[in-house]
């Protein structure tokens, strides 16, 4: 039971680090949707407080940088789902599929991934 345990552990950890899926930030949803909605620069809601980016790397960083994950290259990786994230922001998209979505692009782009 013990070598199945092993393998299991060695099998999660080459797929890279479990990123849970926090409870939907409401109120940063909808002051964000509405900054845009009101022309705010997408650069500039990226590089705030108001970022999702940076609210979910408050509750992702401890799993993240130890993969090699920066706070500057999540940001990065959340810019480049701006399509999805903008879907949520308008409700045509859940949160978990948003989310999801979002976890398994920055575990495959991790340093670490796909090594061996």
């Amino acid at each position: 039971m013990g070598l199945v345990t092993d393998v299991d552990d060695e099998a999660e950890a080459a797929a890279g680090p479990r990123l849970g899926v926090p409870e939907e930030p409401e109120e940063l949803r909808i002051a964000l949707r509405d900054e845009l909605l009101a022309g705010g620069d997408w650069r500039s809601g990226f590089s705030d407080d108001i970022c999702i980016g940076v609210w979910l790397w408050s509750h992702w960083q401890p799993a993240l940088e130890p993969a090699g994950c920066t706070r500057e290259d999540f940001v990065t990786i959340v810019m480049s789902t701006r399509r999805e994230l903008w879907l949520w922001l308008l409700g045509d998209r859940r949160w978990e599929q948003y989310v999801t979505g979002l976890a398994g692009r920055v575990v495959r782009r991790l340093p670490a991934a796909g090594t061996s």
